[in-house]
């Protein structure tokens, strides 16, 4: 049995069940501490996870104490788990709900979920030589900005579901189980949300597939409706039958603490590479970027390879969105080529031995794909349209006349190969 290491239970009452069920499941040692006394239990024992278990959050001094406690304390990410009744609000944005009614099985499994965050956070802190802050401690809000939640449905809630979920996060709707599958695998999710609409063996299906891939099994679900269908093996399964805005709201903690997970691994991944990449949006950093395509365009001109350059514009499209294009774009690029995000929002991508003719078939498939699956931000929420210029090296061409030919310049470099 997995250690879940140390804990401390927040109650006003004794939760001797709580503390049974994370005592079976290897947590040790546990405390139980009021609210009063929690500050002082959690500089103490410095646990894994806080855990809980009162039915409403204290106001005045007590629950502030607690905030700057969770907030302030040394070391990585330490979750926070919260049981709730049907009609209680989640005390803190990043508290990961979990129904008081819900089986114990789900419960350890969505801590041991929330664990594998702490433990990739303690990775990167290692590999960066970094010092947690308030920031890191806790999963920082303004990762919602950049979120973005998949919502199928197609009955009588989804227009209020997509709203809700429209005023927090980035959203992308599906109105069919193979719309969705589609998005599934093109864009980084951080949640899904199933409205109604959909047959119970549908929504059993859609469910099977998530708990079957690895890739997907800790993604936040939540189930809007259809009480009786549930899969254990979906760690962060949410199912309320309550309001669509109750089922985001219980969605959105879980949503978060994904987001900072996806933020972790592109951090981790530019850690692996000196900084080469960007952790925002997964593409090569801005000097990384010029620096590679300087190369590339002196190995061009000695070897007599082909090297072509596109740049990708977006009419309209607000910094989440324009992160949210770059993340998909570097899911798209081939191994050999290379891109990265431009201050006003623009994508530069080189594609090495790529002539002009094949680079049009390269940019119409990017293009393609951007066109089909980026929406605005805005309330229309219409398909955003690329525009793209297109060049290749020519012999009489250097690094500057090239990039120039699609509307930018060399940020970098430019000074070392003219000295």
């Amino acid at each position: 049995m997995a250690m879940l290491g140390p804990m401390v239970v927040v109650a006003e009452q004794p939760a001797a069940d709580l503390v049974e069920v994370l005592g079976k499941a290897g947590a040790f040692p546990i405390v139980e501490a009021s609210f009063a006394d929690a500050p002082a239990a959690i500089a103490e024992i410095q646990p894994a996870a806080l855990v809980l278990a009162a039915d409403a959050w204290p106001v005045g001094r007590a629950g502030n104490a607690l905030i700057k406690a969770i907030e302030t304390r040394g070391g990585p990410l330490m979750p926070v788990l919260a049981r709730m009744n049907a009609d209680n609000e989640v005390p803190l944005p990043y508290a990961l709900p979990f129904g008081a009614d819900e089986p114990a099985t789900r419960l350890i499994a969505r801590l041991r979920s929330a664990l594998r965050v702490r433990t990739l956070h303690t990775t990167v802190l290692r590999r960066t030589g970094a010092a947690p802050t308030a920031q890191t401690r806790t999963p920082p809000s303004g990762l919602l900005d950049h979120a973005t939640v998949l919502c199928m449905g197609r009955g009588r809630s989804y227009p209020a579901l997509t709203t809700a979920i429209g005023e927090r996060v980035s959203l992308i709707g599906a109105l069919s189980v193979e719309t969705a599958a589609r998005y599934l695998n093109a864009r980084d999710i951080d949640g899904i949300a199933i409205g109604d609409g959909f047959g119970p063996r549908v929504v059993e299906a859609m469910l099977t597939v998530l708990a079957e891939d690895a890739r997907f099994r800790d993604l936040p679900v939540g189930l809007f409706g259809a009480a009786g269908i549930d899969d254990e093996r979906l760690p962060n399964l949410i199912r309320c039958e309550g309001s669509p805005a109750r089922l985001v709201e219980l969605l959105l903690p879980l949503v978060r603490m994904q987001a900072f997970e996806s933020h972790l691994r592109r951090m981790l991944k530019s850690a692996d590479s000196d900084g080469m990449v960007d952790p925002e949006t997964g593409l090569l950093a801005h000097d990384a970027f010029w620096r590679d395509l300087d190369r590339a365009v002196q190995e061009a001109e000695d070897g007599g390879g082909a090297l072509s350059i596109a740049r990708f514009t977006f009419d309209d499209l607000d910094r989440r969105a324009s992160i949210d294009a770059a993340r998909l774009l570097s899911r798209l690029v081939r191994d050999i080529d290379f891109a990265c995000r431009e201050q006003d929002g623009a994508i530069i991508a080189a594609f090495t031995e790529t002539d002009l003719r094949s680079a049009h078939v390269v940019v119409r498939r990017l293009a393609s794909v951007l066109k089909h699956t980026m929406l605005s931000p805005g309330g229309d929420r219409h398909m955003i349209k690329p525009t793209v210029t297109l060049a290749t090296l020519k012999p009489s061409d250097n690094l500057s006349t090239l990039v120039a030919r699609v509307g930018t310049y060399p940020k970098v470099a430019v000074a070392r190969r003219q000295a």
